[in-house]
C-alpha cells in the first residue's frame, strides 16, 4: 500500500509543480514582465520545485537524512541519468554557447561550498544563508546573460492563450495543494517503506525520492535535445543543480538545521562530486556524444551497484 501511496504522491508532487510553473508564467506575461525575466527565474526555480517541496517537508519532520539524500541523489541522477540519456540519444550536439567558459563555475562552485560547510556534520542556519547567497549570485549571472538564451525556455502556447484570472488562481491553488500534499505523503510513505524493508531513510531519499523528483529535468532535457537545443538540455541541468544545492538545501536547513553522517554517506558524496567533475570534463572537451554518455552511465552504474 505504501508503494501505491508513494507513486500517487510523487505524481501529485511533479504535476503540482508543473501547474505552478505554467501558471506563474501565465500571470507574469499578463503583467507584461519580460520574457527574459520569466525565463531566467524559471530556469533557476522551475524544475527544482519538487526537490524543494520534498526536502523542506523532510526537514520539517526532522528527517535530515532524507532531506540531504534527496539533493545528493537528484544531482547525481540529473548529471548521470538525464545527461547520459540525452547524450546517448542525440546524434549531433553542437552548442553555439561556450559552456565551459560561461557555465563551468556553476558546475563545481556549489559542490565545493557544500563540501566545506558539511565538514562539521551539520548544515545550520548560517550555512543556509550562505547557500541561499549562491542562488542570488546565480540569478545575477542569469540576468546578465543573453536574453535569447532564456526566451527559448518559455512555453509559447501560454502567451497566445487568453488570460483568465479565475482559471489561473484555481490552477495555481491546485498546484500548491498537489505539491505540498504530495510532498507530505511522499515523505510519510517513504519512511514506512524504509522501515518495512529495513533500509535507511538516506537510501530511500537517495533513490526513490530523488529519482522521482528528477523526472521534470529528464523530460525537459530530452524534449530540448530532440529539438536540437543542446544548450537548453545542459543548461537546465546546471541550473537545476545550482538550485538544488542553494535553494533546496538552503531553504530546508533554514527551516530546520540538518545533520549528516559523513562516514556513512561518503561514497554517495564522492559519486556526486565525481559526476560533477565528469560533467566539467565533458563540456571542456565537448564530448556531447555517446562517449560522454558512457562516462556518465558508468558512474550511474557504480552509484546504483554500491547502494544495492
Amino acid at each position: 500500500m505504501d508503494f501505491i501511496v508513494f507513486i500517487v504522491a510523487m505524481g501529485a508532487l511533479v504535476y503540482g509543480a508543473d501547474f505552478i510553473i505554467k501558471e506563474s508564467e501565465r500571470i507574469a506575461l499578463h503583467f507584461n514582465i519580460s520574457h527574459f525575466v520569466i525565463g531566467a527565474t524559471l530556469v533557476a526555480f522551475g524544475t527544482s520545485l519538487p526537490e524543494m517541496a520534498a526536502s523542506m517537508m523532510a526537514a520539517a519532520q526532522d528527517k535530515s537524512d532524507m532531506a540531504i539524500a534527496n539533493v545528493v541523489g537528484s544531482i547525481t541522477f540529473n548529471i548521470t541519468l538525464v545527461l547520459g540519456v540525452v547524450f546517448f540519444m542525440s546524434k549531433k550536439m553542437l552548442p553555439k554557447r561556450n559552456l565551459f567558459t560561461q557555465d563551468s563555475a556553476w558546475v563545481i562552485l556549489p559542490i565545493v561550498i557544500f563540501f566545506i560547510i558539511i565538514q562539521d556534520g551539520l548544515i545550520g542556519r548560517f550555512d543556509a544563508l550562505l547557500l541561499l547567497s549562491i542562488m542570488i549570485g546565480y540569478l545575477i549571472f542569469l540576468f546578465t546573460e543573453s536574453k535569447e538564451d532564456f526566451e527559448e525556455e518559455l512555453n509559447k502556447n501560454i502567451e497566445k492563450e487568453k488570460f483568465n484570472w479565475t482559471k489561473s488562481i484555481l490552477l495555481l491553488s491546485t498546484g500548491f495543494i498537489l505539491t505540498i500534499g504530495g510532498a507530505d505523503f511522499v515523505i510519510d510513505s517513504s519512511s514506512n517503506i524504509a522501515r518495512t524493508f529495513g533500509v535507511s531513510e538516506w537510501v530511500i531519499g537517495l533513490f526513490l525520492i530523488s529519482f522521482g523528483t528528477s523526472l521534470p529535468e529528464l523530460v525537459v532535457s530530452i524534449v530540448a535535445a530532440r529539438k536540437g537545443n543542446a544548450e537548453m538540455s545542459i543548461g537546465n541541468i546546471i541550473g537545476s543543480n545550482v538550485a538544488n544545492i542553494s535553494m533546496v538545501l538552503g531553504g530546508a536547513s533554514l527551516l530546520h538545521p540538518l545533520s549528516i553522517n559523513l562516514q556513512t554517506s561518503s561514497f554517495d558524496l564522492f559519486i556526486m562530486a565525481s559526476a560533477s567533475i565528469t560533467l566539467l570534463f565533458i563540456i571542456a572537451n565537448k564530448l556531447y556524444n555517446k562517449v560522454g554518455a558512457m562516462f556518465l552511465l558508468i558512474i550511474l552504474a557504480l552509484f546504483i551497484n554500491h547502494s544495492i
